[in-house]
């Protein structure tokens, strides 16, 4: 599986530390909240506000750099607005990596 990583950040920050370490907090910040929301909305079966969740959260899986991952996050949330959960197990592996990796950061 591939692995997060901040080359994207980098590439639009310019150099501009502070600029990344900005942008790293709100990513850190917006998307632990944004995971439970996900996790309650798919635990009630709601798969329109949980496609809504993946939505939000597959901007920071391409900002993260997994471009493989934002490909699964898309059709995951195409395949929600049709009341399907394929892919679910592949999304949340993909959430359980950037977890981990931004504990670490």
């Amino acid at each position: 599986m591939e692995q997060p990583n901040l080359s994207y950040i980098n590439s639009m920050s310019g150099g501009d530390k502070a600029f990344e370490q900005k942008l790293i907090s709100i990513i850190k910040g917006e998307f632990p909240e944004e995971k439970r929301v996900y996790y309650t909305n798919l635990k009630a079966k709601n798969y329109k506000l949980t496609a809504d969740n993946v939505h939000k959260l597959k901007h920071k899986i391409s900002i993260l750099g997994l471009e493989k991952s934002y490909e699964i996050a898309v059709a995951f949330e195409n395949n929600l607005l049709e009341g399907n959960t394929e892919l679910q197990d592949q999304f949340e592996s993909i959430l359980k990596t950037i977890t981990r990796y931004l504990q670490e950061l």
